[in-house]
C-alpha cells in the first residue's frame, strides 16, 4: 500500500510540475487525479462487497441446502445493486473527464 500511495503522489509531483500552469491545466489535472481516485475505491468497494456476499450466500448454502434458490436469487439482486454503484462511479469519472463544468468555466474565465 505505502508504493502504491508513494507511486501515486509521484506521479502527481510530474503533472504539477510545469510552471506557469493555467487555470484549465490545473482543473484538468485535479480531474484526471480525482477520477482514477474515485474509479480504482468504487471497483476495490465493489469487489469486497461481492466477495462478502457470495461468500455469506456460499455459507448460507453450505448449512442449509434446502433454501439454495431463495439464498441464490438474492445474492443475485444484492450483486446487481453492488455493481450499480461501481457502474455510478464510472458515470461520476466520465463527467469528470470529459463534462467538467468547471473547464468550462475556466475557459470563459481566460477568454475575458
Amino acid at each position: 500500500m505505502k508504493k502504491i500511495v508513494f507511486l501515486l503522489f509521484s506521479l502527481t509531483g510530474v503533472i504539477f510540475a510545469a510552471e506557469g500552469m493555467d487555470a484549465y491545466t490545473t482543473i484538468a489535472s485535479y480531474s484526471i487525479i480525482s477520477s482514477g481516485i474515485v474509479l480504482g475505491l468504487a471497483a476495490l468497494g465493489g469487489a469486497l462487497g461481492m466477495g462478502n456476499a457470495a461468500s455469506a450466500t456460499l455459507t448460507g448454502i453450505a448449512r442449509n441446502p434446502s433454501v439454495a434458490n431463495k439464498l441464490s436469487t438474492t445474492m443475485y439482486v444484492s450483486l446487481a445493486m453492488i455493481e450499480a454503484q461501481v457502474i455510478y462511479a464510472l458515470v461520476i469519472t466520465f463527467i469528470l473527464l470529459y463534462a467538467n463544468p468547471l473547464i468550462t468555466d475556466a475557459i470563459q474565465t481566460a477568454a475575458n
